[in-house]
Formats: structure tokens, C-alpha cells, sequence
């Protein structure tokens, strides 16, 4: 799916679904949330931290999906075409970071 596919499709769940969106301010809360969640998978799973059995049927492609649900829920709402604010800015990290990493000896 295309992003601007999936801007779409979240825009038709909302309408059909949602009632509206929630504000700016509550969406962004929301997003917080479930970026902890992503976090807390991948702190117990891969990292050190040992994992609570309640946590172990939680999926990370699920807590990224809604990472990503609610994140184009906030540029929905705020006008902001996905596409092209990733096209640009992997065109400013090209510019500012083209050698960065390539030099970087803590990589090698």
C-alpha cells in the first residue's frame, strides 16, 4: 500500500468509524502511548529486561501499525501530505548526512 493509500484508507476508517478525529493534541498523546508500547516490546524482547507473560502474546507488527494508524491520523488533520514530507526529508538527510555515516568509525 502506498502512503497516500494508507492516508485514505485512515481518513475513510475515521468517518465511517471514528465519528472524527480526535484533536491535534489528544492524537499526539495517543501517539506517545502507543510508541511506548512499541518500547516496551522491544525492551523486553530484545533487550536486557525480562518479559512479563502478559506481554509475550503483544506483537510488534501490531504496536507499530498503530503507531503508524495514528500517526497519519495527525497528518490528516493537519494537512499534511506523507508522501512527499518523506520524500523531502530523505532528500535533506541525503544532503546533510551523505558521508556521516560512511565516516563514522564507531560503525565500522
Amino acid at each position: 500500500m502506498e502512503i497516500a493509500e494508507a492516508q485514505k484508507k485512515v481518513d475513510e476508517w475515521i468517518k465511517k468509524f471514528g465519528v472524527r478525529y480526535f484533536t491535534e493534541l489528544t492524537n499526539t498523546v495517543i501517539l506517545m502511548e502507543e510508541v511506548g508500547e512499541v518500547a516496551r516490546i522491544v525492551a523486553r524482547r530484545y533487550g536486557e529486561q525480562s518479559e512479563k507473560e502478559s506481554d509475550k502474546e503483544k506483537k510488534l507488527e501490531d504496536e507499530l501499525a498503530d503507531v503508524l494508524f495514528v500517526l497519519i491520523c495527525l497528518a490528516n488533520q493537519t494537512g499534511i501530505n506523507l508522501d512527499e514530507a518523506l520524500k523531502k526529508n530523505i532528500e535533506k538527510k541525503t544532503s546533510r548526512d551523505n558521508k556521516r555515516h560512511l565516516e563514522n568509525k564507531k560503525l565500522k
